[in-house]
């Protein structure tokens, strides 16, 4: 089956309605990874948001775009989607556990241009791309924030996947996560209470939460992510290149940047270890 008529599969798929099993063969490894809090630099602002490099935003975790409702004339955000290959992940630094996370969501980044003001609600999707003593990992997700991210299925790098987040009736979301490759696919309801505030497609490195390795996990080389077919309140969702945001480290020099928007301005590349990155054509 294509992956048009997987997609079109998808809408009819409310019976498949579930959660995931907490202690599958293929999670039973993996830490406990916390993916909504961003990191501000050093030197952000005074109100403790992320620091602005116009016309880039910067982060210590967090790259790809992010748009906020006063930065887009007041619109609140009730839906978004978008699609991806799972990227290939590498040991960046030999012997040491990696982690990295490719998701959309609702709420918790910047609300205006300037990111004085931020959201603390958080409804996410993606999957995972970690590099462990043990090998590699690669599996999809969710997570409302405050609560600890949930696995769903195991994914492989260069599985084509579709990720929806859509509220259907008030503060009840519906997360579609499908691998359109495979045909693994899941379709939650899930009740949250979002402020609605911001949008974002991320490329991100966790923070691992628990023991002696709390705090933010080191990136690992990933192939290029393409972020494509993105929508927003059920259209397109007309990124900008103002929108973008950079990993940095500590420092605040930049590791890790998303390219320009694409021609159709839906989608963007990501590219881990790099300070620039190739604008894909767009389709």
């Amino acid at each position: 089956m294509g992956a048009g008529r997987r997609l079109a599969a998808l809408a009819g798929a409310a019976a498949l309605v579930g959660m995931a099993v907490a202690h599958a063969p293929w999670a039973s490894a993996r830490p406990v990874l916390g993916h909504g809090s961003f990191v501000h630099p050093v030197g952000a602002v005074d109100s403790g948001a992320l620091k602005v490099a116009a016309p880039t935003m910067t982060s210590n975790n967090w790259f790809g775009y992010d748009q906020g409702s006063i930065a887009r004339g007041g619109v609140t955000f009730h839906s978004i989607s978008a699609q991806w290959t799972v990227p290939r992940a590498s040991a960046h630094q030999a012997g040491q556990a990696e982690y990295s996370a490719t998701w959309i969501g609702i709420g918790g980044g910047c609300i205006d241009s300037g990111c004085t003001s931020t959201d603390s609600t958080l409804i996410q999707a993606g999957t995972e791309q970690d590099i462990n003593t043990g090998g590699s990992s690669y599996y999809a997700w969710w997570e409302t924030i405050p609560g600890p991210s949930v696995g769903l299925f195991p994914v492989s790098p260069g599985d084509h996947m579709y990720v929806s987040i859509a509220e259907g009736a008030p503060e009840v979301w519906a997360i579609t996560v499908a691998d359109l490759t495979n045909g693994q696919h899941q379709t939650l309801s899930v009740p949250y209470s979002s402020s609605y505030l911001t949008a974002e497609w991320i490329e991100e490195t966790p923070v691992v939460l628990g023991g002696s390795s709390t705090g933010l996990a080191p990136l690992p080389n990933l192939t290029t992510v393409n972020l494509d077919h993105a929508t927003v309140n059920g259209r397109g969702a007309g990124l900008a290149s103002t929108q973008r945001m950079e990993l940095v480290n500590l420092s605040g020099a930049p590791i890790a940047t998303p390219s320009n928007p694409d021609a159709s301005a839906d989608g963007f590349n990501a590219c881990t270890w790099s300070t620039s990155c190739p604008t894909p054509k767009g389709s």
